[in-house]
């Protein structure tokens, strides 16, 4: 049985203030506010968009150039499992960006959660969207050569566009844009504020699915497991590492057919274990997954659309 390390994306869950004890009730800060208003915000780099390379050719986390306080541009993971957006600790030194002595906020990762110090920036832009009075978490170095994370603060009313073919990246606001004609259309729900939440199959079970743009590989629970029957299946370690650096012991197996609304996705093999975030989902007593990029980057195409709460999807040919 050989041994693996399954590095997972960033998920900078809830942010509060305080000791741990306090953190988790603590009343959260208000929705940063946007503007710029405009019709479509194109976001492109001279680079490639892939923080990150897994196991399997091109596919990583997407990244986009961001400026913070009028500098950059910094290349932040496009994640949409973080309900915050991060940053290192060299980018707040070279922002000049003091931490602030008193203020702490309890960071969430897939495997553990952590007390970890946090910024102010007075201004952060991708293209023409502008948020204000930004938090920014600082976190350890586990992004693989990007700088930090843009989580899903200002993308309610937003349809994020991600061209795996023409290496694009698109952030659109969503008001007027019709559905794309030649894209698989899927429904989801919003967990906790900002997170998308889908029901799909894999092979025969019902399972629940967090969207994660910012995890490289797709994590499944216990209980997808033993629904799946996969006990004596051929397995490997995997030990997932998260944000915090905690350390989780998962097993990694090939599993049948993932299905979203009619596109299936074949020979996958996912990690399985009941990790730190499942529970904090409170997703531990139904077959459930974190979708990663391993399985989001076998598209050709992927939008998600958050005023209509709908995914569409083209499969490569």
């Amino acid at each position: 049985m050989s041994m693996r390390l399954a590095m997972v994306g960033v998920i900078v869950w809830s942010i509060g203030s305080g000791l741990p004890a306090a953190a988790e009730n603590a009343p959260t800060d208000p929705e940063p506010v946007t503007s710029g208003i405009v019709e479509e915000v194109l976001v492109e780099a001279p680079e490639p968009r892939y923080a990150a390379p897994t196991l399997r050719d091109r596919i990583g986390r997407v990244w986009v150039p961001v400026m913070i306080n009028g500098r950059g541009p910094f290349r932040l993971v496009l994640d949409t499992g973080a309900t915050t957006s991060a940053i290192l600790a060299p980018v707040a030194e070279e922002l000049g960006l003091p931490t602030d002595a008193t203020g702490r906020s309890r960071l969430q990762g897939v495997t553990g959660t952590a007390i970890v110090p946090h910024v102010i920036a007075d201004r952060m832009e991708v293209g023409d969207l502008l948020i204000s009075h930004a938090k920014l978490v600082i976190v350890p170095d586990v992004f693989g050569g990007a700088q930090g994370v843009l989580g899903t603060e200002g993308l309610g009313d937003k349809r994020i566009l991600m061209d795996f073919r023409r290496d694009l990246v698109e952030i659109a606001y969503a008001r007027g844009k019709p559905r794309p004609d030649d894209m698989t259309v899927v429904k989801f729900n919003v967990m906790r504020g900002r997170l998308a939440i889908l029901d799909l199959m894999v092979g025969g079970v019902r399972t629940r699915a967090v969207i994660d743009t910012g995890a490289q590989q797709t994590i499944g629970n216990n209980r997808l497991r033993e629904a799946l029957l996969l006990r004596r299946r051929q397995v490997e370690d995997a030990d997932v590492i998260g944000v915090t650096l905690d350390v989780a012991q998962g097993e990694r197996i090939r599993v049948p057919p993932i299905s979203m609304g009619g596109v299936q996705v074949h020979n996958l093999h996912i990690t399985f274990g009941d990790v730190q975030i499942f529970e904090h989902w409170k997703l531990t007593r139904e077959p459930a997954l974190l979708i990663g990029m391993d399985v989001i980057g076998t598209l050709q195409a992927f939008v998600i659309d958050y005023p209509r709460r709908e995914l569409y999807l083209r499969p490569r040919r």
